[in-house]
């Protein structure tokens, strides 16, 4: 069993939380994630490892609450203890001296973001950040993110915080005025789409983080497939970073929606449940 060391609640329906596992924690890499289940009926739910300390034996996960399974989770305290975390898994980002570089994260896709803007900054890069949101509230880790930028840029929908605007505007200014070696993109996979075109535009090589429905995350099940390059691939194994232009936006996010009404429904008894059971 792994226990839940800590937990916060960083924004409305986004949380953190500091769960227990010494031998994850001892392997952990930037760009890698874990698949959890709440308990014995529960989903698998696959979470980016944000942070992790191999000394103390701890891995941090933030998620956001978008369907019955993390409604679930959202109520686990600390102290409490899942039954099942799996991890590390998928490739690492391969962290290296670019030179300068462009790291651009959109809502809870931040999360996934800042183990990669840390090691960057830690392997010698000028590191240019820019996070966006909707509003300044759900604008998470900032302050952790500024740590290990040497600039960083805010942007919200609302103009709250920051800029107002899009992060592929706050992209755009970036590229205007310096070379950039090599750029990341993790968030809604409409925003990694057009992230990717703007540093397609110009001729900046840009990774992206993929996160499609995934089971049993070693490629058995084949639910993660993703079309990159015109050949199939899982994000579970393949991935989860692909390079943005050689994946197949339209098929992607079309996958994505695909369970959108069961999942709705799903949610729509779980909440049902909850309010009969108080």
């Amino acid at each position: 069993m792994f226990k839940i060391i800590e937990r916060k609640e960083l924004a409305p329906t986004e949380f953190d939380i500091l769960v227990d596992a010494p031998r994850i924690a001892q392997k952990a890499q930037p760009g890698q994630f874990v698949i959890l289940r709440i308990d014995e009926k529960g989903e698998r739910i696959p979470l980016t490892i944000v942070d992790a300390d191999a000394e103390k034996g701890w891995i941090r996960l933030i998620f956001q609450v978008i369907g019955k399974s993390t409604a679930q989770l959202a109520t686990v305290m600390a102290g409490d203890e899942l039954t099942d975390l799996v991890g590390p898994l998928g490739k690492p980002t391969e962290i290296e001296n670019f030179g300068t570089v462009l790291l651009v994260g959109g809502g809870v896709g931040i999360a996934a973001l800042f183990p990669i803007v840390k090691g960057l900054k830690q392997a010698g890069n000028r590191v240019i950040t820019v996070l966006g949101a909707k509003t300044s509230e759900l604008l998470i880790l900032r302050d952790e993110c500024a740590v290990y930028s040497d600039e960083l840029i805010l942007m919200t929908d609302d103009g709250s915080v920051g800029k107002k605007g899009l992060v592929t505007q706050a992209m755009e200014e970036v590229f205007q005025r310096e070379k950039i070696n090599c750029a990341w993109a993790i968030g809604p996979s409409i925003m990694m789409k057009f992230a990717t075109m703007t540093a397609q535009k110009h001729e900046v090589p840009i990774y992206v983080s993929l996160n499609p429905i995934m089971i049993d995350g070693t490629g058995m099940c084949g639910g993660c497939r993703v079309t990159i390059a015109d050949s199939i691939k899982f994000a579970c194994v393949d991935g989860p970073e692909f390079l943005g232009e050689e994946v197949d936006w339209d098929e992607f996010i079309n996958r994505m929606q695909q369970y959108r009404p069961e999942e709705h429904q799903s949610n729509e008894l779980y909440e049902e449940q909850v309010k009969q059971h108080g």
